[in-house]
This record gives C-alpha cells, sequence and structure tokens, in this order.
C-alpha cells in the first residue's frame, strides 16, 4: 500500500487514476486529462516536490494559505495530540471544547476592540454563506428585515458554493447558475484597467461613489450590507487607489448599510499587518476569515463579528437557527491557535512589515519597473501582482493577455516556481517566512519566465 510518505506508484498512475475519478477546479477537464496533473508529494518550508523528484518555490502558498509554510512539525504535534485526545465533537449540544475557547481567546486577542463573536466554518466559501444569513438575521432582529440586499463588486471573488458565487463578481461563474436573490453589484477599484484619464485619486473617488448610487437606485431601507476583498486576490491581486476605502467606509456609515471585509486572503498577516483592511485603513463590521488561520494545515475558516452585531444576536435573537458539523472542530481549532502563536511569538507577522515584506517589494520594482511586458507592479507585504501590458504609456492590455499570463505560469513551472495568472497579471504570495535569499529565488525565477514570455511574442 502506498503511505502518505512513500509514494510507490508511477506519476503515469496517478495521472490515470487522477483522470478516472477527479474533476478539478476552474480548469477544462478533458484538457488536463490529456497532459496529466503534476502529483505533488512532499514539501518542505517553501517548496514542493513532485512525485518525478522536480522541485518548485510555491510563490503562492498552495492558495494563499501555507503562511508557516510546509513541514511545520509543531502543528502535525498538536494535530496529533488533539486527535488522541478529543478527534472530534460538535457545538450543538450545549457543548464547547478547550481548543476552539483557548482559539477564540488568543484570536480576539489580536484583532481590534470592536470585534466580540466567531461563527467557525470549515472554509472562505462558507464563511461567505454564513455572512449573508447571519446580516440578514440582524436586520430582522432590528424590525428590518426588508433590509436584505448584498451588495459586491463586479471580479471580486467570496468563494465557490452557490451563494458566495453570487457575492462574488465573476460573471462567467453566474453563468454556471451561480445566482440568487438580493444580489447586486458595482465596479471593481481597477485602475489600471478602468481608470481612463482619470488620476487614481479621482477612479478611486468615483468608484467608491458607485456605492452611494447603487444604494440610492436600491433604497437604503433595502440593503443590508457591502462585502469586499480589502484588495481583490483571485480577480487579480487588484490594489484599490488609497482614496478608495475611506470612501467606501463613509458611504456604509451614513446608510447604515454594514460593512464587511473579506479577509480568507488578507488576512493573518499577508500584508505584514494582522489582517489586510488594518493596512488600508478601515473597520469592517464583519471579518470572513480561512486560509491563514491555520496555514493551510486543516480546513478552518470563520466569520468574525462587531460587538454591534453580536449584542444584537445575543441579547435579542434568541434562537440562532444555524449550525454546521464541523463547526469549531477539535482537531482544526488546536491546530489554529498554534498556528496563530507561532506567527505572533516568533514575529513573523512583524517581520513580514519591517523586513521581507518591503524588501519582496523593492526587488519586484527594481526588476521588473523597466520591464517591457510589465506595465504596473502592485503590492505590499507578501501579496504582489504583475501587469501585463502592450503598451506601458497608454496602459493598453493584450488582447490575449489570458492565454499570455497562462503561457507564463506554464513556463513557470517549467523553471521551477510557482506563479499564478490572473486575467493578464501574474501574482505571488510566498509563504510569510520567506527569507531574503528565497525572495530573491522567487523574483528571479519569475524574471526568467516573464522573459521567455516576452522573447516568445517577440517583445524582448
Amino acid at each position: 500500500m502506498t503511505s502518505a510518505n512513500n509514494p510507490t506508484r508511477s506519476t503515469q498512475e496517478y495521472q490515470a487514476a487522477d483522470a478516472a475519478h477527479h474533476i478539478h477546479a476552474f480548469l477544462d477537464q478533458k484538457a488536463l486529462n490529456a497532459e496529466g496533473p503534476r502529483v505533488i508529494v512532499r514539501g518542505e518550508g517553501l517548496y514542493l516536490w513532485d512525485n518525478d523528484g522536480k522541485r518548485y518555490l510555491d510563490g503562492m502558498s498552495g492558495l494563499w494559505c501555507t503562511n508557516l509554510g510546509y513541514g511545520r512539525q509543531d502543528l502535525v504535534k498538536v494535530a496529533a495530540e488533539q486527535m488522541a485526545q478529543l478527534p472530534y465533537y460538535n457545538m450543538f449540544f450545549h457543548t464547547t471544547h478547550p481548543a476552539v475557547v483557548e482559539l477564540s481567546e488568543t484570536l480576539f486577542s489580536l484583532l481590534p476592540g470592536h470585534y466580540s463573536h466567531a461563527i467557525y466554518t470549515n472554509s472562505g466559501s462558507e464563511s461567505n454563506e454564513v455572512l449573508i444569513r447571519t446580516v440578514r438575521r440582524y436586520w430582522q432582529i432590528l424590525g428590518k428585515p426588508q433590509k436584505k440586499i448584498m451588495i459586491g463588486r463586479w471580479n471580486g471573488y467570496h468563494g465557490s458554493t452557490l451563494a458566495a458565487t453570487a457575492l462574488g463578481g465573476m460573471q462567467f461563474m453566474h453563468e454556471m447558475g451561480g445566482m440568487i436573490p438580493d444580489i447586486a453589484h458595482i465596479d471593481e477599484p481597477y485602475w489600471y484597467a478602468h481608470g481612463g484619464d482619470l488620476t487614481p485619486e479621482e477612479f478611486g473617488r468615483r468608484c467608491a461613489q458607485q456605492l452611494e448610487d447603487k444604494i440610492l437606485e436600491l433604497g437604503a431601507d433595502n440593503v443590508a450590507g457591502f462585502i469586499a476583498e480589502p484588495f481583490q486576490g483571485a480577480g487579480g491581486m487588484i490594489f484599490p487607489p488609497e482614496s478608495y476605502w475611506p470612501e467606501i467606509q463613509r458611504i456604509c456609515r451614513k446608510y447604515d448599510v454594514l460593512l464587511c471585509a473579506d479577509e480568507v486572503i488578507g488576512g493573518f498577516g499577508r500584508t505584514g499587518e494582522w489582517f489586510a483592511h488594518q493596512h488600508f485603513g478601515f473597520e469592517p463590521d464583519t471579518l470572513s476569515i480561512a486560509k491563514g488561520l491555520t496555514s493551510g494545515y486543516v480546513p478552518m475558516g470563520g466569520l468574525i463579528l462587531s460587538k454591534r452585531i453580536a449584542d444584537v444576536l445575543v441579547e435579542q435573537g434568541g434562537v440562532f437557527a444555524h449550525g454546521l458539523t464541523y463547526s469549531g472542530h477539535p482537531v482544526a481549532a488546536a491546530v489554529a491557535l498554534a498556528n496563530i502563536k507561532a506567527l505572533r511569538d516568533e514575529g513573523v507577522v512583524t517581520q513580514v512589515k519591517e523586513q521581507t515584506g518591503p524588501y519582496l517589494q523593492q526587488c519586484l520594482r527594481e526588476v521588473f519597473s523597466q520591464h517591457p511586458l510589465i506595465g504596473d507592479i502592485q503590492g505590499t507585504g507578501f501579496v504582489a501582482a504583475l501587469q501585463f501590458a502592450e503598451d506601458k504609456a497608454t496602459r493598453k492590455r493584450f488582447d490575449n493577455e489570458n492565454d499570455l499570463a497562462w503561457r507564463c505560469r506554464t513556463i513557470g513551472f517549467e523553471e521551477g516556481v510557482i506563479i499564478r495568472s490572473t486575467l493578464g497579471r501574474m501574482i505571488m504570495a510566498p509563504a510569510l517566512i520567506a527569507t531574503r535569499s528565497e525572495l530573491d529565488e522567487l523574483v528571479e525565477k519569475t524574471k526568467r519566465a516573464v522573459d521567455r514570455t516576452a522573447m516568445e511574442i517577440g517583445v524582448l
């Protein structure tokens, strides 16, 4: 029998079995079956190895989640100890358990003081599903059941379940049946693509003004909340202009609309702050979390509530008709607790903010600011995007930018680095433990992939 630590089958055997039984995420399965997926068998630090022994520097932290990198034996040990003591129990039957209690105490010690309660889930998608019901229930209790419309953004991403897909603004997902009633959208604050002749500051305010226009169109008495990622993740690591978030917060407060931040990608140190909304300087009413909560070692997510919302639910709401079998799972909670303590006690988040994050951003700008294929560089901390451009002076994008970025991603695998393509942008988000030498390797191998892409289309 194959063990997790000693794969014994050939890559071709694994690929054949994979094709026979799996439908992968966001891929043409028929095309993948013809190509054959890479079979990843081991991880250590920032590195992954496939079944043929090839090593890759993971520039995406898995899917923005392995903040502490691979192979952390302290997290493995905690999981094993919790499994031996209490592998599972629920939070339904008037019960709780030490792991989830201690997790919440530690988590809220790191959050700003106006947050107080958590509803734990298994993923970011579930967190945003729970968000819709919780926000609507809040307004019901306050005698405003008509306040149920949620406003999101085009090209935003909040998960792949039905309601989470609807909250997001990716229309190709909506076309697969991903819409529910009482969801609306406004434009994304993507200045490079849509800013025209406006300055970033002017464009940021104009995008934010769309929220006020949409609230007035729908009626403020009907709008429950506005949800957005502090920076767009799956939509291309898009950072809004500095003028954007202050205006969004002002509008939400003016019309008594809850401000809901999707921190699934931005949370737990990615920007150099514990949560991305702190980097951008606004105060959401809710936070959707997952990914970095456990560094991806065990699935877990959650919805963080402000005291404003939690006090109403607890003191006036009676029975909250919601629950998940694995909410607050003991093993996930134990790993999350150990993960957060490591990020805190080892100074990982502080290091990203003060040392390695600025170093990565400086390196990217030094290497790519004059590159003929790159029109813009965005990011902070350990998250960044390289924008492809056909004409840098006019910000003209390639008509086939999706194909070019996908090709660059593929070349990256050949060069031994994992970066992601989204629209015409190459994005990266390495583990927060990355050293300067590992960041140098990430930038160097990314440059090779970008250079080879540029040479293939004759611009280098």
